[in-house]
């Protein structure tokens, strides 16, 4: 399947950004040594699987509550939680081929946007882990705009557009301001493609609302959606999206 397109939207979590090298025992390894404090890595790790229990999955905790990881797990330590932002961004990885497929969008004029729930941010707008990532990796010479229920922050100057702020994927209304935005741009839904592995806030509300959607399972599948291609690799994408020409 081929799909015809003028603009791009990228999930962060376990899609441009996938979890799989962030080991917690390394994690807390690391910063509890650097302390000083090796002694405390067993409980930390304890505390955060605990953390996985009430919220399901290490995925729930970093995108919805990182403020109990600071103060439940590192106890509000201000050396800690510096340390967990920074060690956290050395053991995370890009989704592969994820930067040669950009490049290739890019290319082909094609607009691209990252589009993440991210429901809480903690600190100054720009510091929140998926700005650090994007920043961190090079990724701004794509990505020039975060689209969140915070606002549509921008990665060049952190100003902080508020029309999103309260709308997220899941209930949809995210992706209604965001079509608006695009038709004001001369972009249908329909030219816009939405890529993301979570069918409940990435695929669904988006394919509802007229958009093209692609489901990436090349990090974790979690089960049936409504959309329209499923890819594995990111160089997948250089062979069905194409630049929807006037």
């Amino acid at each position: 399947m081929i799909i015809e397109a003028k603009w791009c939207g990228f999930d962060y979590g376990q899609c441009i950004m996938e979890p799989g090298g962030l080991r917690n025992p390394l994690l807390y390894g690391d910063i509890y040594k650097i302390l000083g404090k090796p002694e405390l890595i067993p409980d930390k790790i304890k505390k955060y699987r605990v953390l996985k229990e009430k919220y399901g999955s290490y995925g729930s905790i970093k995108e919805g509550h990182r403020d109990e990881i600071y103060s439940y797990v590192l106890d509000d330590d201000p050396a800690a939680i510096e340390l967990f932002a920074a060690k956290e961004q050395e053991l995370l990885d890009m989704g592969e081929g994820m930067e040669d497929a950009l490049k290739f969008l890019q290319e082909q004029c094609i607009e691209l946007q990252v589009v993440s729930e991210m429901k809480k941010t903690l600190g100054p707008v720009g510091t929140d882990i998926v700005s650090r990532f994007l920043k961190n990796r090079g990724l701004t010479k794509y990505f020039k705009e975060l689209v969140t229920p915070q606002g549509k922050i921008s990665l060049i100057d952190d100003s902080v557009d508020p029309k999103y702020k309260g709308h997220t994927k899941k209930t949809g209304t995210l992706y209604d301001v965001l079509a608006e935005e695009l038709l004001e741009r001369g972009i249908k839904p329909s030219e816009a493609v939405m890529i993301g592995d979570k069918p409940a806030t990435d695929i669904n509300p988006a394919h509802e609302r007229g958009f093209k959607t692609i489901k990436y399972t090349g990090f974790i599948d979690l089960g049936e959606s409504k959309a329209d291609v499923e890819i594995s690799h990111f160089s997948e994408l250089t062979q069905i999206i194409k630049f929807k020409k006037d």
